[in-house]
């Protein structure tokens, strides 16, 4: 089983890279906010910079005077997501093939100078039987908890 656990864990270092990628490794914490449920694959990503909680086309919002300003165009914002995207496919074949639960959410937590990781996993079904809620609704949420309970 430790096959399975370790590519797993690969994965989920990769979706912590490509994140550190987009702001140049000049962040304190990374979020990322993963999903698959009922077929559907979402992701988000925000930051804690400079002790201000930031989604990541606001990131430059965190930066203090004279600190290089964050490359934010949508183009690389999307490039981040699809990378994020591809690693929830690949952990959903890696979960098939090893014959385990993929999980429906993921809130991972990487604090970059502790080097300390967190990751909490749900197995129900999150938004997709609910009427009105998306997985972009669920991680605004996450995201509004994290700003206000600074975690």
């Amino acid at each position: 089983m430790k096959e399975f656990e370790d590519k797993f864990s690969e994965l989920q270092a990769d979706m912590i890279s490509i994140c550190m990628e987009y702001v140049e490794d000049r962040a304190d914490k990374v979020y990322v906010y993963a999903s698959c449920e009922e077929g559907v694959i979402s992701s988000r990503f925000f930051y804690l910079i400079n002790n201000k909680y930031v989604e990541c086309h606001k990131v430059n919002d965190a930066l203090e005077k004279g600190e290089e300003r964050y490359d934010v165009s949508p183009k690389r914002g999307f490039m981040v997501l699809n990378i994020l995207n591809e690693d929830i496919e690949k952990m959903k074949e890696l979960c098939k093939g090893y014959e385990r639960e993929m999980p429906t959410e993921m809130k991972l937590i990487y604090d970059v100078k502790s080097g300390k990781f967190k990751a909490e996993y749900k197995y129900d079904l999150v938004y997709t039987n609910h009427d009105t809620k998306t997985a972009g609704q669920i991680a605004n949420e996450w995201f509004e908890e994290i700003k206000n309970n600074n975690i």
